[in-house]
C-alpha cells in the first residue's frame, strides 16, 4: 500500500470509529508502529486529525463532519462536567442562545428548574426538550434543517437572531486556536455563530480539549470576543494560560 493510500485508510478508520489508537492502525494496516506515527505525523500537518495519549481524532473539515450519534459516544463524561460547570456562570441571564451540538444539549438538559428563562436556539433537540418545562419560553430559529445536526441555519435565521439582545450566549465550535479562532466546516453555521455572539451580551466558549490548537474551514470568532472557556482538564494550563492572555477567562473541569 501506497503511503497515501494507507494515510487515507488511517483517515476514513478515524472518522468511523471517532478515534484510533497507534498500535490499532499498526494492526489493521499490518505495519509497524513507527510506519503508523509517520504517517499521522503527515495527516496531521495537513489538519485533518490530531493526536494526543497515543490516540487519533479526525479534525471535521468542509469536507468531513461529525453528527450527533458520534459526538454523544465520544467523550461523555468530559461534556457532562463543563455543562455542569457552565451552567453555574448563568449569573443575572434572562435570555439565552444555546448553541447547536451535543454538548449544549447537555447544558440544557442541565438548565436549573423553577427559574423563569427565555432560550434562543438553533436546535431542534434543545428547543423539543426545554419546550416540555414551564418555566422556560423557547424560540427556535426557522431555517433550513441540517441532518447531521438537526440545526437551522441560512438568513432566516440570522434575520431573526438579529432581532435580538441577548444576555447570554453558549457557543460551540468544531475546532478553536489561538492562531485561527473559532472555526467549524460548513459557512451557513458559521454566519449563525457569529450573528449569536455580536448580539449577546456574554459569551462562553464550550468544548472538549481535542478541539484546541486546530482549525477548520470557516472563522467565526476570535478568542478574544469570548468572555469565558471552558474545557476540560486535558487542556494544558500552559496552552490555557495563552489562550487566557488574550481575553477569556479559562477554566478546566
Amino acid at each position: 500500500m501506497e503511503p497515501k493510500e494507507r494515510q487515507r485508510s488511517m483517515l476514513d478508520l478515524a472518522r468511523a470509529h471517532g478515534q484510533v489508537s497507534v498500535a490499532e492502525l499498526a494492526d489493521t494496516l499490518a505495519v509497524s508502529v513507527e510506519t503508523v506515527r509517520r504517517d499521522l505525523t503527515s495527516l496531521e500537518e495537513h489538519g485533518l486529525i490530531r493526536r494526543s495519549y497515543g490516540l487519533a481524532y479526525p479534525v471535521e473539515t468542509a469536507a468531513y463532519e461529525s453528527d450527533l450519534t458520534r459526538r454523544q459516544d465520544e467523550h461523555a463524561e468530559e461534556k457532562l462536567r463543563i455543562a455542569g460547570e457552565a451552567v453555574r456562570h448563568l449569573e443575572d441571564a434572562e435570555t439565552i442562545f444555546i448553541d447547536e451540538g451535543f454538548t449544549p444539549q447537555v447544558l440544557a438538559s442541565q438548565l436549573p428548574e423553577r427559574r423563569p428563562l427565555s432560550v434562543v436556539t438553533a436546535s431542534l433537540p434543545i428547543a423539543s426538550m426545554l419546550a416540555e418545562r414551564e418555566d422556560i419560553t423557547v424560540y427556535l430559529l426557522g431555517g433550513r434543517v441540517r441532518g447531521h445536526t438537526l440545526g437551522t441555519v441560512d438568513h432566516w435565521v440570522t434575520d431573526m437572531l438579529n432581532g435580538f439582545v441577548i444576555d447570554l450566549a453558549f457557543i460551540g465550535a468544531n475546532a478553536i486556536s489561538r492562531q485561527h479562532g473559532l472555526t467549524t466546516p460548513d459557512p451557513a453555521v458559521a454566519e449563525v455563530k457569529a450573528t449569536a455572539i455580536r448580539v449577546s451580551r456574554r459569551k462562553i466558549f464550550l468544548g472538549v480539549s481535542q478541539k484546541f490548537a486546530v482549525s477548520s474551514f470557516c472563522r467565526f470568532a476570535e478568542i478574544s470576543d469570548l468572555d469565558m472557556i471552558i474545557s476540560d482538564r486535558r487542556l494544558s494550563s500552559g496552552e490555557a494560560q495563552k489562550i487566557a492572555a488574550m481575553g477569556p477567562v479559562v477554566t478546566r473541569v
